[in-house]
């Protein structure tokens, strides 16, 4: 099995070259390049083909989040991290709506990040902390309403389908989910996998953030 490539953005140099440090050190993984900026991002992204995107979010030029929804738009199979100094963060909030698979806090120890990279890198994504579903149930509050589009889609979803959306941005995994719903963890997968097709998103990240938005699930 070949190694994970990562492809680091921060326009700190001493950042980027430190979790290079890092992540060479770790078992399975290789870091491929560096990019400097958003713009520089998208660049090395169609040139290096990096299986995981480690993204730093405020960057002078294009920032994060631009550079991530050109990123998930050019249907690459880049999955991105976003790296951030703190947690309750709006703007990881417009990347992960950007299409971002989850996001690490820059104090992430080496494990924490290696993690963090092999868990997006397997497809799935970074969701499981608290942390992650707090931060899309305090921003999706600043939505007045759910967008119609959302709801629109909505209507596509068979009734399981449904129930198992809500189950994923409650951040169950699929073992869990299969456990809750008494049926083969296999079956679920194929729920999930139907799920992201009919609505026309890369993850379960994505998938959270739908529910929310679409007020599939209260927040609070």
């Amino acid at each position: 099995m070949s190694d994970i490539r990562v492809l680091i953005v921060d326009d700190q140099m001493m950042v980027r070259e430190g979790f290079s440090v890092l992540l060479n050190a770790m078992p399975g993984i290789t870091v491929v390049g560096e990019a400097v900026d958003g713009r520089d991002a998208v660049d090395k992204v169609a040139a290096l083909l990096p299986d995981v995107v480690l993204m730093d979010i405020r960057m002078p030029g294009m920032n994060g989040i631009d550079a991530t929804r050109e990123i998930v738009a050019q249907a690459v199979d880049a999955k991105v991290l976003v790296l951030t100094t703190f947690d309750l963060d709006e703007y990881v909030y417009q990347a992960l709506r950007a299409g971002a698979s989850g996001f690490l806090l820059k104090d992430a120890s080496a494990r924490q990040l290696a993690d963090g990279v092999r868990v997006v890198a397997s497809g799935e994504a970074l969701l499981a902390p608290t942390v992650t579903r707090r931060l899309i149930t305090e921003f999706s509050k600043l939505a007045e309403a759910p967008r119609p589009p959302a709801l629109a889609r909505v209507g596509d979803l068979t009734e399981r389908e449904t129930e198992v959306l809500v189950l994923i941005a409650q951040g169950l995994s699929n073992a869990e989910i299969a456990s809750h719903l008494i049926v083969a963890e296999s079956t679920i997968k194929t729920h999930v996998s139907r799920i992201l097709v009919k609505l026309g998103l890369r993850d379960r990240t994505q998938a959270a953030v739908f529910a929310y938005e679409a007020r599939l699930v209260t927040p609070g």
